[in-house]
């Protein structure tokens, strides 16, 4: 069959048997902890990660699906974090230049003076990106603006900025990075959860993990322990030391999904200033239009935060003012919250927009690492970092990161195909399907997504459950919870074709997909 045996699970528990000792034990695989497992593994080092679910099951496949400077902290005066992002956004569009491309953004402005502060505040944007700029922001007129974003509210209407960022497909990334660390001798493990910190002398030593789907347990020896685990970070700070004081704070952000029927554009919208002070992104993607986000402080968090109905309504309500006939209630194809690992404060009453965004490294008194906050953009610099400090902590000798010019996997430029977004995976795919005629079928009407594409995520994507292929491999859950739920059922039937599930393995997996999807949809 096409592709190969490296993905295999049992194969790659094989290693975590027979090697006595590893250089690092990551714990998380999000997009820090993935970029950390890569990193490590290019310099060399025995590297071996565990997830207690699927990869990106959290924050990292939650995104408002952009590879950015960030024009907000630009307002805020973040200078550095802003730079450091231009340059890492760079980075990207050319190592996984089949999942990230640039975008235009259009600002419409409602007043003279709102066309003059985002116009000089997007030159110097500009002026930052230098060299790694995706293109010149420029002034738009009002009849230009009508033409490029049909449906925009003129009522008001001054003109407006166009300016470049750069848009991705975050789920999609992250198992890229997985397969690229694979490939260079890393294991990565999902479903295998921590239930101790192993000491000697006082000293971390490693870990105690249990897979989560036969139960069996492992103590894992290495020379370096990194926490990754975004806002379950304080989880495992506990498990090393208990009385560990609190780090992370969650903030929750919500998108929803529409239509794009409501911006038929292939620019995305801006709305720089929402009434509590934010921004709020109207972004085509996958041939939906992606609206969001929301930044609610909570008090805790979860496996599966749910969006709160207040947080709907913000973005419906916000959207509208901008449209002449804008979403409603019954438009909604998909809802999905993520949380984000934001600096815990002394101050409960601080809002989000005090609380850190750029990502914070520190060393327990055991020496575990922990590596926590940062966003999507930064990530690889954020594991450069995380590396460096590991091998500073061991007296190691100084090995430079490769990962700055590291084709990740499936690079290629786009096809344009529905199957782009697997790169080089694409020819492979349409290789399965030549081999099995069967699997050209789809599995969904009003959908490419065929049952290859599925066979592919089990065999070549480490795909275990019928929402990590409807979530993460083919992002259908979060583009029509509905449709999801309709394919649930062939999904389930695939893995049993391809797993040896039990009729009872699949009505539990579909069981909980409901459960999950149910919360995808809104239920009013």
């Amino acid at each position: 069959m096409p592709g190969n045996n490296l993905y295999n699970r049992a194969s790659l528990i094989e290693r975590i048997k027979e090697e006595k000792k590893w250089d690092m034990l990551v714990i998380g695989g999000g997009a820090t902890g993935l970029g950390v497992a890569l990193d490590a593994a290019l310099r060399g080092l025995s590297v071996v990660l565990f997830e207690q679910h699927d990869f990106a099951k959290g924050t990292s496949s939650r995104s408002t699906k952009l590879i950015h400077g960030g024009v907000r902290y630009l307002g805020q005066g973040d200078i550095k974090l802003v730079y450091s992002a231009l340059h890492e956004r760079d980075l990207l569009t050319k190592n996984a230049a089949h999942v990230v491309h640039g975008q235009s953004f259009i600002i419409p402005c409602y007043s003279v003076f709102d066309v003059i502060k985002y116009s000089a505040g997007l030159r110097v944007y500009d002026l930052l990106a230098g060299s790694f700029g995706l293109g010149w922001s420029r002034f738009i007129s009002k009849n230009k603006i009508s033409e490029r974003l049909p449906n925009v509210n003129t009522q008001g209407l001054k003109g407006g900025v166009e300016y470049f960022d750069g848009q991705f497909d975050d789920a999609r990334l992250a198992i890229n990075i997985a397969q690229t660390a694979i490939e260079n001798s890393a294991v990565l493990l999902n479903y295998f959860k921590i239930t101790g910190i192993t000491k000697e002398a006082g000293k971390v030593s490693g870990a105690k993990v249990i897979d989560v789907e036969t139960g069996e347990e492992f103590i894992i020896r290495a020379g370096s322990v990194i926490n990754a685990t975004g806002v379950f970070v304080d989880e495992i700070l506990k498990m090393d030391e208990p009385t560990a004081a609190k780090t992370v704070r969650p903030s929750q952000g919500v998108h929803i999904v529409v239509d794009k029927k409501f911006i038929s554009s292939d620019s995305a919208m801006l709305i720089p200033k929402t009434d509590d002070g934010r921004v709020l992104f109207a972004v085509p993607w996958r041939d939906h239009l992606l609206l969001g986000t929301t930044d609610t402080l909570m008090e805790n968090h979860s496996e599966e935060p749910v969006a709160l109905d207040i947080e709907i309504d913000f973005i419906l309500e916000t959207i509208n003012k901008y449209l002449l006939n804008g979403p409603g209630v019954n438009d909604v194809l998909s809802v999905f919250a993520g949380l984000r690992p934001l600096a815990a404060s002394a101050d409960k009453s601080k809002s989000t927009k005090e609380l850190s965004r750029d990502h914070k490294l520190f060393t327990s008194k055991s020496g575990m690492i922990t590596i926590t906050g940062g966003k999507w953009t930064t990530y690889r610099k954020m594991a450069e970092e995380t590396v460096d400090l590991a091998l500073k902590n061991e007296g190691s000798a100084k090995i430079k990161s490769n990962t700055a010019k590291t084709g990740l996997h499936g690079l290629r430029p786009p096809s344009g195909s529905s199957l782009s977004v697997y790169g080089t995976d694409e020819d492979l795919i349409v290789q399965l399907i030549g081999t099995e005629p069967a699997l050209s079928r789809k599995l969904v009407n009003g959908y490419n997504y065929t049952h290859a594409e599925v066979v592919w995520s089990i065999r070549n994507e480490m795909a275990r459950t019928v929402e990590d292929v409807l979530a993460r491999r083919l992002r259908l859950l979060f583009l029509d919870a509905a449709a999801a739920i309709e394919a649930a059922p062939v999904v389930a039937d695939i893995f049993e074709k391809e797993s040896g599930w039990s009729s009872d393995r699949k009505k539990e997996q579909l069981d909980e997909f409901y459960k999950i999807a149910y919360h995808y949809k809104l239920n009013r």
